[in-house]
């Protein structure tokens, strides 16, 4: 008697998953039956999710050879397809812009935008010779409104809102849907993983600010206390899991109480209100 082929289960490739957003979100798609692709930067982080079985190539967005094979093993993997494509990791580099050296918003944007963009078209003309499929990529509550000292990774997040934009109406003609999911304050290593960034780039002991640092190295070097709206990274995959098996997804998913009051206050106040607002956060 024959049977009936199984049908494969959908694939999606996810980025920074050492920890965090990424490594929520491959646990939840992996246990509703997705074959999970957790992409790490560093090769000891992949070790350890295939330790805990998922396939984990070793992808870092400032370097195209690792895209390139990445993806090559993907693709390998799953005979020449892919579903989906979840672009997450990402670095901050806090401090005033006056006291960011061109150089260090380069290297952001090379690993928070440039990168994306890089591996995204990669993996497009796969999508497009299936016909369909999801890209979804991880902005932020700051890539709706600025907040003092974050001024790179906001730069960069607003960037990627608009090319995102640009390419969800460009790809619905070939039935590939670019979503973006905008969380707010989410529990993450974020704020740990910025320390080598800051102390690479920001001479805050020369900057006319000094002072007012004060508060940033608290932030960064103090104990890891919450912010009051933050919500753990399975919010994040709740949204994405929307953003991948709905048929007809939303453009942006926007996640905790902070982001959704980012864009409302975006659409409804005036610029000096909003500043006045943004000043006082």
């Amino acid at each position: 008697m024959s049977h009936a082929p199984t049908a494969r289960p959908r694939s999606i490739l996810i980025t920074g998953c050492s920890s965090g957003i990424g490594a929520a979100a491959a646990l939840a798609l992996r246990a509703r039956g997705w074959r999970v692709f957790a992409a790490c930067r560093q090769a000891e982080d992949c070790a350890r999710l295939r330790a805990e079985g998922f396939e984990s190539p070793r992808l870092d967005y400032t370097d195209p050879a690792s895209l390139d094979q990445a993806l090559s093993e993907v693709l390998e993997a799953t005979g020449g397809t892919l579903d989906a494509l979840f672009n997450n990791g990402a670095i901050a580099l806090p401090g005033a812009v006056e006291d960011l050296p061109t150089e260090a918003l380069r290297a952001i944007f090379e690993t928070n935008l440039f990168g994306w963009h890089d591996l995204t078209r990669r993996v497009i003309p796969v999508m497009r010779a299936q016909g369909h499929e999801r890209i979804v990529n991880c902005s932020s509550v700051l890539g709706l409104v600025g907040a003092r000292w974050r001024g790179a990774y906001a730069a960069t997040k607003f960037a990627l809102e608009g090319l995102s934009e640009v390419l969800r109406l460009e790809m619905a003609p070939a039935n590939i849907q670019v979503v973006l999911i905008e969380p707010g304050p989410i529990t993450s290593r974020l704020r740990q993983n910025a320390i080598p960034h800051f102390e690479r780039w920001i001479d805050w002991r020369a900057s006319p600010r000094r002072d007012d640092y004060e508060a940033v190295l608290h932030r960064l070097y103090g104990p890891a206390t919450p912010d009051r709206w933050e919500l753990p990274p399975s919010a994040v995959a709740e949204r994405l899991i929307l953003a991948l098996e709905s048929r007809h997804p939303a453009p942006r998913y926007r996640v905790t109480a902070t982001a959704h009051a980012a864009g409302l206050l975006r659409r409804a106040l005036p610029g000096r209100a909003l500043d006045w607002v943004l000043r006082r956060s």
